[in-house]
This record gives C-alpha cells, structure tokens and sequence, in this order.
C-alpha cells in the first residue's frame, strides 16, 4: 500500500491508547511499537511480510525475515522470538513453502531468537514474512524521530531494490546479476543498528517501501528541521542505474513521488534515473541513522569503512523538507 492511502487509512481510525506502557504507539512513524514491561525492560513488536521479490524461494523467505526482523533493529532492539506468516496456493506444491519457511527459520536463527510457531493460509499468491518480539531497554529505544540540526545522516545499505526486482520479474536480468542485491536484502541490520546504538544516534529508522525520502521525510517532525542529502554519495547496488534506464521502474515508485515530491526539493536538470532512486520502494533496506558529529568516529569503528555511507547532514527548517544537491 502507498503512503498516501495509508495516511487516509490511518485517519479513519480513532486515537490509539494512552497507556504510559506503552512507549512507542500509533502517534509516531515508526513501523514497530514498544510496551514497557518495567524500568530495565520493554518489548518490541513488528510484523511484515510481502509477495516474493526472487524466484529462489529459499532465499525469498531470508530476504523477507530480514525484513521483519529489521523494524527491531531499527529501534535498537533484540529479537527474541518470531511468528510465521504465510499465504500460499497449495497447488504448487508443498516443498517451495517448505523452502520458504526454511529460508526464514535461517535468519530468525542467526539473529539469535526463536521460531515459535505461525499462521498459514491458502491463498491464490504466496507471500511470506514474520511477526517479531525483540527486548529494549526503556532508556536507549531509537525512534525515527530525535534528530537535531548538524546531525549526519548515514545510509548502511545500497538503493535500488525495487527496480532490480521489477526487472527481474521482467527478465531484464538473472538472479545471478542481482547477486550482490540479493545478498544485502538478506544480510540482517543487526550490525549497524548496535554501532548506531553505541554511536548515541537521536533517530534510526529502516528504508523499504516509502523509499529514501518517503523514510526519511518520516525523520522530520512537523517544525523545525529539514534534511540535505547528496545525489552523488548515494549508494547504489550493481545494475540499478541501467534498469532504471530501460524504464524498469515499480509502481510503487510512482506511487511515492506522486505523494512525497511536494516535500522534495531537486536541482534543477537532475536525471530522470538520479530522481527515480530517490522513490524507489526497498525492501529490507538499510538503516538511516541520524549521528551527533562526535558519534561518527564510534560509528566507523564498529562497522569499518564498508557497509556505510554519509550521505547528508540535517538543518534548522521552518517545515519538514527535503533538499537533494549533487
């Protein structure tokens, strides 16, 4: 679902709870919730799951556990057990679900949690994903929201997720050229979100379906900050850009700009291909991370010098915009 029909969704609701338990709820962007337990000790939970993204339906079930797994890291948590949750047409064949689900029992294990159980129902598309509880300590959570003027914004994932899984869906490409894309949907954000923790971030979130700007504008509060990224430092996965030439754009992507590009502000001449990685709908993206100056060195330390990118800084605004320089 786009951005823009959530927020007409979300506004046919009444106001969530007001409980103190509960720390992080319906009032903030965050795409998982936290109910304190007691002082030392609150609980994490997030669900997601979505059609397969590669034709390998094992490495569809690590891509799409890595996902769910990541709204937990995302808010500097640990998971510790997780739920399946399948859609499948039985008619083809219990052994590709089996796949999946082995798939996902692979990375819920590497991130140390536990597989408990799930729900599966027959439907006419598979999809795949997880209900995940992670642990936090009340006093170190990482909302999407915190970040101040003269905050670094870094970016532990390459873009363009979308646009290699709709040309591969097109057979514009092979798995096997995607390879390295592949690779980093599975990878867990467990890393980074541990460097971000020791590093004092002021605000985390994960990039995926909202894409970089939609996830990023999701970082600015109503009044007073904007955020400058730089096209140029972008990181971008192999053969994204040539995709994207050919027009293998996902609807989504549109979707969000049609939504977002009000908030966004572009220099003038920017390519049509630069523009669209800006859209692009991830899946199991990275994290975007807003660091104090002095937590940067903390940051690198814990991840050396792959596996990040300072892509922006964050600044004083009257309202929550965008600006893309090159």
């Amino acid at each position: 679902m786009g951005p823009e029909d959530l927020e007409k969704v979300l506004r046919l609701l009444p106001p969530g709870d007001m409980r103190r338990e509960i720390l992080v709820g319906l009032d903030t962007p965050d795409d998982a919730a936290v109910f304190m337990l007691d002082e030392e000790t609150a609980l994490v939970h997030t669900l997601d799951f979505f059609t397969p993204i590669v034709d390998d339906p094992y490495l569809f079930g690590q891509i799409a556990a890595a996902n769910a797994l990541s709204d937990i890291y995302a808010m500097g948590g640990t998971p510790l057990s997780a739920m399946n949750i399948a859609c499948f047409p039985c008619s083809l064949g219990m052994e590709i679900l089996a796949r999946i689900l082995e798939g996902g029992l692979a990375k819920v294990r590497e991130a140390g949690a536990v597989l408990l159980g799930g729900h599966t129902v027959d439907d006419e598309e598979p999809k795949y994903g997880l209900a995940v509880t992670g642990r936090v300590h009340p006093e170190r959570i990482m909302t999407s929201l915190g970040a101040e003027p003269g905050d670094i914004l870094v970016l532990t994932k390459p873009l363009g997720t979308g646009i290699l899984a709709t040309a591969l869906k097109g057979d514009f490409i092979s798995e096997a050229e995607m390879a390295e894309a592949i690779e980093g949907m599975a990878r867990l954000n467990s890393t980074a979100s541990r460097a971000a923790v020791l590093a004092g971030a002021h605000a985390c979130t994960d990039v995926t379906g909202f894409a970089l700007v939609g996830h990023l504008l999701n970082m600015l509060p109503d009044q007073g900050l904007g955020c400058e990224i730089r096209m140029a430092l972008l990181p971008v996965y192999e053969h994204v850009r040539e995709m994207a030439a050919l027009g293998m754009i996902p609807a989504g992507a549109h979707k969000n700009r049609d939504f977002l590009a009000a908030r966004v502000e572009v220099p003038q001449g920017l390519d049509e291909v630069e523009r669209d990685l800006l859209y692009d709908p991830q899946t199991s993206g990275g994290l975007l991370v807003a660091l104090p100056p002095h937590g940067l060195e903390v940051f690198a330390q814990q991840l050396g010098e792959e596996g990040w990118t300072r892509i922006g800084r964050f600044f004083e605004n009257a309202s929550p915009l965008v600006r893309v320089v090159p």
